[in-house]
């Protein structure tokens, strides 16, 4: 990729060189969430490259290493193999940023002592610890989280909240930051929060040229519920799964209670309190979330009108609609279309 410097450095205001390398460290594990580990990596990489190219720094501001329990192949997740550059036993001190990678099977994370003592050990030793994804089941089960606010994967969030009850737990966020500790979302949100962190280092100008490298968002709009949709519902009931998919392939049909409910051959009363019970949430609820969903399938997939996609998914005019995305994921529906859809345009080059 044959980039002009001037490209990536537009808009970086001027300053003093940075003399001091921040080591940043990030401890894996066998099946480790790649992206937890390699997402945080590549932008800490590309913030030594913007840094050099802007005259910020003749030499790299991070340093970067992987520890694990041993030195040595980590198989990921997805079967990919990374290597570990040293056991985390041996490192005692020398670290800016500490960053715990997560994975999809929490206990996994748990089942190691040795794990959870240095990390609480090193805690008061680094200037920042984080956590990536479920990594902050590892923090929480440290106590390191007692009394602040955190967050994790959305389908997790729950089961933080339940397990951890001195966590607040604050599920729609993409990250949080209290104090020197901080937690981000699902996955790719591990990114976000390293562009907060290089932010908080190197000024909003650097972190910008950064995200546009990576043709990210410095300040992702919204929260985790525009990822997560209806899903988080999903009833345990045969009945009630029927509803639900039947409700999703009929979104322009006349969806009230009392319609619903005389499909499951129920008063209405009834009704709205077994699906309540089933899904936790109300059946116009529900329905709202699956019309958004569908809408955001238009809106990032084709160029309907905004008026169009209204009508197709259900819902009885586009200020309904609006309203209802703000409701369910804080984003109107052009913003969103502007983000995610075929009409975004995104360019490295400055504004």
């Amino acid at each position: 990729m044959n980039i002009p410097v001037s490209t990536l450095v537009d808009n970086i205001s001027p300053q003093k060189p940075v003399m001091k390398i921040k080591s940043i460290a990030i401890v894996a594990f066998t099946g480790v969430e790649i992206l937890d580990l390699t997402g945080p990596m590549e932008v800490f990489a590309f913030a030594n490259i913007v840094a050099k190219l802007s005259g910020l720094s003749s030499e790299p501001i991070y340093s970067i290493e992987v520890l694990a329990l041993q030195s040595g192949p980590i198989t990921s997740s997805c079967g990919l193999q990374i290597i570990a550059d040293k056991a985390y036993s041996n490192v005692h001190d020398g670290i800016d940023t500490l960053l715990i990678a997560g994975t999809v099977d929490v206990e996994s994370l748990l089942c190691d002592p040795a794990l959870q003592d240095w990390v609480r050990i090193m805690a008061p030793r680094v200037r920042r610890l984080a956590a990536i994804c479920t990594g902050a089941f590892l923090l929480a089960k440290s106590g390191l989280l007692d009394g602040l606010k955190a967050t994790s994967h959305w389908f997790f969030c729950e089961q933080l909240a339940r397990d951890y009850p001195t966590v607040t737990v604050e599920s729609d966020r993409i990250f949080v930051r209290d104090g020197s500790i901080s937690t981000s979302g699902g996955v790719t949100s591990g990114i976000d929060l390293a562009l907060s962190l290089i932010e908080e280092d190197l000024g909003a100008d650097l972190a910008l040229q950064v995200a546009r490298f990576l043709v990210v968002f410095l300040k992702r709009p919204g929260g985790q519920s525009q990822f997560s949709a209806y899903l988080t519902s999903e009833a345990h009931r045969p009945e009630v799964k029927d509803l639900q998919a039947w409700i999703m392939q009929h979104l322009t049909d006349d969806l009230r209670v009392e319609t619903l409910a005389a499909r499951l051959c129920m008063s209405s009363r009834n009704f709205a309190r077994f699906f309540l019970a089933e899904t936790g949430m109300t059946p116009a609820k529900f329905v709202e979330m699956a019309r958004v969903d569908a809408a955001r399938h238009y809106l990032e997939s084709t160029k309907l009108s905004i008026e169009l996609v209204a009508e197709k998914v259900g819902f009885v005019d586009p200020e309904r609609m609006r309203r209802a995305f703000i409701r369910q994921i804080n984003v109107n529906p052009q913003g969103y279309r502007d983000r995610f859809g075929l009409s975004g345009h995104y360019s490295i080059k400055a504004a």
